[in-house]
């Protein structure tokens, strides 16, 4: 008996192990949970401080503040999982603030019986994606509900970031004249998590786009470019976050199908699938609306970027007291690119 540890703990069974109700019930399995998963892959002086809340260094400039839930099914698919997924939208969101993000809270929705290896596959990704973008998760917090309540995991991350004054890349910013420029190919985000979500095969394989951009935007901004207004076309896509810029701004726009970047895997599919690749998610792309004067400036910037070498001028700003959002097509003609209507693909983020 002497051998025998006091108060001994099994390990976690990373392996063969799933998450229990007593991993959410606030004693000793949750604080298990915690230190031998969480507190692992996450830890960070701000994170070790063990409190009800992190205490953090006081910031210089306008705070920006931004909270996005991820429930996407697939958990994992071709480029990424929910784990880092949930650490780059809102880093990007944050972002496109022209802000610098600092800190990330994340809060885990657990279903009674999900494996324990997919948890810490999920978590180490998190961290992983935390790491290189130096954007560290300070605070969260984990809650189980039972077993068909829920459907596997659900994430929340909310960041904090800090913006400089004069900064201001809002929605109702674009001017007439302005230069509508995409970072790269579109759609790419969407149709992996539908290829993998309804297992349908193509010849490329499709890989989500999903990547933390507060480093292109750093890049932009040191460009000295007029940048009138920046946005990541996720939900919706690139036609959804179009209109939401133009009613904002009080300006119609036109688009031009031949400059719109999409792989042709993904045309492909969208084709298959009867979708709109404009309409399509992406995870690691951005529209940046310019005044006419910088775009080739801007441009330059962007494409000595590892996530802006696509980057293209797909259209432009003009009046219109509808705030139409309109395309020339490849046949010469013309259409309205309008909001989405219904759910084209849920569950994608």
């Amino acid at each position: 008996m002497k051998a025998v540890r006091q108060a001994y703990i099994r390990p976690l069974d990373l392996r063969h192990g799933c998450v229990e109700m007593s991993h959410g019930s606030g004693g000793r399995g949750m604080a298990q949970l915690i230190e031998e998963l969480f507190a692992r892959w996450l830890g960070n002086a701000y994170l070790g401080q063990g409190n009800d809340a992190a205490v953090l260094p006081a910031a210089t400039g306008r705070l920006v503040m931004s909270t996005d839930a991820h429930v996407v099914s697939p958990l994992f698919f071709p480029g990424g999982d929910i784990g880092c997924l949930a650490v780059h939208g809102t880093i990007n969101d944050i972002a496109v603030m022209g802000a610098t993000p600092l800190y990330l809270a994340a809060s885990f929705i657990l279903e009674e019986g999900f494996p324990l290896g997919d948890l810490a596959r999920i978590v180490e990704s998190m961290a992983r994606a935390a790491e290189a973008a130096a954007v560290p998760v300070v605070t969260g917090d984990t809650k189980v509900v039972q077993r068909g309540k829920g459907d596997g995991v659900y994430i929340t991350t909310t960041g904090v970031g800090v913006v400089a004054e004069g900064e201001d890349y809002a929605g109702d910013r674009a001017r007439p004249g302005d230069r509508i420029i995409v970072s790269g190919s579109i759609g790419e985000h969407g149709m992996a998590i539908m290829a993998q979500r309804e297992n349908i095969g193509f010849a490329s394989a499709i890989v989500s786009d999903t990547a933390a951009l507060h480093g292109l935007i750093a890049a932009m901004r040191a460009s000295g470019a007029t940048i009138r207004a920046l946005r990541d076309p996720t939900r919706g896509g690139v036609a959804t976050t179009l209109n939401e810029i133009a009613r904002q701004s009080g300006v119609g726009m036109m688009l031009q199908e031949s400059a719109l970047p999409v792989l042709p895997e993904v045309a492909a599919a969208c084709e298959f699938l009867g979708l709109d690749p404009l309409y399509v998610a992406n995870e690691g792309k951005l529209l940046a609306i310019v005044a006419p004067e910088d775009t080739d400036t801007l441009l330059q910037a962007m494409r000595a970027h590892p996530l802006g070498r696509q980057a293209a001028v797909i259209g432009k700003v003009h009046a219109d007291v509808q705030h139409f959002v309109q395309m020339t097509t490849g046949l010469g003609g013309r259409r309205i690119v309008d909001w989405l209507t219904g759910e084209q693909l849920p569950r994608i983020c």
